[in-house]
Formats: structure tokens, C-alpha cells, sequence
């Protein structure tokens, strides 16, 4: 069995990373720290983990002795505690923003703050395209929820040159603000309601050019939308096709995208005229994809759909954990939806 710490573990993910491994078959939480909720236990926070036996400790990550550290830590205070967790020797997953960008000056341009920590860097955690690098890392950066369904619904047409411009128009659970209320998810304000934000200014936009736009020529947008449900993103990505391509079919599209994810277990593929819904991944890590319709305008519409809390966050961290440590990738992850 390994060890395994989540530093920051009273949030909604900290909580999915407890659901989940809890029941994983090869390793064993050793340790959840919290400074708010140091003594208190874990079933205290997260009614739903009982009987677990764990108790939130404000322990320091230089005394930690785990074989994998989650930090699922505000962005910024990762960088500060990730370079003490890598000398103990432990691998760390990092579920912030902290370490997903190859240029530090991406992040301090969007994420408005300094990064300290130059030496230590990320591989970008998403297994469907880095696995390879993942493998070999002692630090992954856990991708976020809107990147997540983003990349994965448009990186088979970048990658083949099939389109120059991109706009993702996502809808998201409130869960994805957090676990701390506010004005914006209190609920008459988020009831019956579709709420844009940060309609051309969302930092997740600059994680998703990094993954797209590395190809050259491909213009890519983004806008989120805050719906009344507890979990998932649905993503609908509006890929425009270039001139040397306006003449492809939607079977010759499907061909692609099953050449590109054909043997990915968390990958599935929508039948024709099926639409991914929410429902169908709701608590587990699949990743639904589907749409493959090409209107006369060379507009090659993709959706996909993913819980924001397991793929777009704990469930991905601990698939890439799984990577770590060289066990099957699907440990612990196999569970389907809760639909309806």
C-alpha cells in the first residue's frame, strides 16, 4: 500500500479526494490537514466520509510522510509549501493553478501575483495527452475543470490542422466556485438564472490557449456560464474549420477523434445524434464527447461533459496519482455515473 496526504482537504475537493480514495485499492490516506479545522474530524466537515478515522491536523508539509501529497491549496499558496512536500521526497499533485503554465509570466499576467518558485516544474496533468511526461514527473499540475472539457472536445482537430478558430461557450455547477458561500452562489441569486462571467476574461481561457493555441494559426475564446446545478461543465466548442479543410465529413471528423481516443478508458464517444449530458458522468471520471455536426458554414460543433469536482479536479488527481506510482490507471476510478 502507498501513503497518501491532502494538504487543504475541507474543501469540495478535498472531500471527492477523500470519496474516492477511501475505496481506492492500493493506497491509504494517512494524513488530511487543515489549519481552520485543525483536531476536528473529517466527518465533521464532510458529512458524507464516516467513519473513516481521520482527523484534520495542521501539520507542516515538511513533516508529512506520504509516498503522494495532494495540495489542494488556493492558487499561490501552492507554490509557497510544493518545493518543502518535493525534499521529503514525496510526488505531489497540485490541484491549484500554481504550476500548470510553461510560461510563469502566463501566470502572472492572469493570475495577478509573482511566482516564486522557477525551480520546480509541472508536468500538465491531463493523461490523455501527456501520460508519457506524467509518468516521469515528481510534480503534476492537475488541470482545471473548464481546460479540462475544453481541451479534450477540440485537441483532435488542432492537432490534425483542421481549424483556425475556436470559440468554447461552457456551463458550469456551482460546486466549481467552491465551498465558501457568496453573493454570486447565494441561491436566489443562482436559481432559475443563467449567469455569464468573465466573458472574455476568465483565467482558465489562458490555459486552454496554451494546450490549443500551441498550434499555430488557431485563435481560441472562451465564456463561462454559471447554471443552477450542483455538478458538471458542459462544453460546447465551436471549431471553424480552415479553407483547405471546409470539404471534411462529420465521419471523417468521428474517424479522428476515435484514432485519438479509441483506447482511452475515461474517454467515451456519443453514438450519432447523442448528446452528452450531465447526469451521465455526474460523481465519476469519465469524460463524455459527442456533437460531430459541421453546419454551411464550416462550423464543426463538439460538446463534451465532465464533473467538475472528479475529472475536472480530484478524480483526474487521482489518475494521474495512479500514473505516479505506476499502478493501473483506473484504480479506484471505474464507477459510472449517477444518472438520473
Amino acid at each position: 500500500m502507498f501513503n497518501v496526504a491532502i494538504i487543504g482537504a475541507s474543501g469540495y475537493t478535498g472531500g471527492e479526494l477523500l470519496r474516492m480514495l477511501l475505496n481506492h485499492p492500493e493506497v491509504e490516506v494517512t494524513e488530511i490537514t487543515s489549519r481552520q479545522y485543525d483536531g476536528t474530524p473529517a466527518h465533521k466537515i464532510h458529512p458524507h466520509i464516516r467513519d473513516s478515522g481521520l482527523v484534520f491536523k495542521n501539520t507542516s508539509p515538511s513533516d508529512l510522510d506520504a509516498d503522494v501529497v495532494f495540495t489542494a491549496t488556493p492558487h499561490g499558496a501552492s507554490m509557497k509549501i510544493v518545493p518543502e512536500i518535493l525534499e521529503t521526497g514525496a510526488k505531489v499533485v497540485d490541484l491549484s493553478g500554481d504550476y500548470r503554465y510553461r510560461d510563469t509570466e502566463v501566470y502572472e499576467k492572469w493570475y495577478g501575483m509573482e511566482h516564486t518558485d522557477s525551480k520546480n516544474k509541472g508536468a500538465f496533468g491531463l493523461p490523455e495527452l501527456y501520460r508519457d511526461e506524467i509518468k516521469k514527473a515528481k510534480l503534476v499540475a492537475n488541470p482545471g475543470c473548464f481546460p479540462t472539457g475544453a481541451i479534450l472536445s477540440s485537441y483532435p482537430l488542432v492537432k490534425n490542422d483542421l481549424v483556425d478558430r475556436i470559440i468554447i461557450d461552457s456551463k458550469t455547477g456551482v460546486s466549481g466556485a467552491g465551498v465558501n458561500p457568496s453573493a454570486t452562489t447565494h441561491y436566489p441569486n443562482i436559481a432559475d438564472n443563467i449567469n455569464p462571467y468573465k466573458i472574455s476574461s476568465h483565467r482558465h481561457m489562458s490555459e486552454i490557449q496554451q494546450e490549443l493555441k500551441g498550434f499555430e494559426g488557431v485563435k481560441v475564446s472562451f465564456t463561462p456560464h454559471l447554471v443552477p446545478v450542483i455538478r458538471g461543465i458542459q462544453t460546447t466548442s465551436h471549431n471553424f474549420l480552415n479553407d483547405e479543410n471546409l470539404d471534411i465529413t462529420p465521419e471523417e471528423i468521428r474517424k479522428l477523434y476515435e484514432k485519438e481516443y479509441g483506447k482511452e478508458f475515461f474517454i467515451k464517444l456519443m453514438d450519432e445524434g447523442e448528446i452528452p449530458h450531465l447526469s451521465s458522468v455526474r460523481g465519476s471520471n469519465f469524460v463524455h464527447i459527442g456533437g460531430f455536426e459541421i453546419d454551411e458554414t464550416g462550423r464543426l460543433v463538439m460538446l463534451s461533459a465532465i464533473d467538475n469536482l472528479v475529472k475536472g479536479a480530484s478524480g483526474q488527481a487521482i489518475q494521474n496519482m495512479n500514473i505516479l506510482l505506476g499502478i493501473d490507471e483506473t484504480a479506484g476510478l471505474t464507477h459510472f455515473g449517477l444518472h438520473p
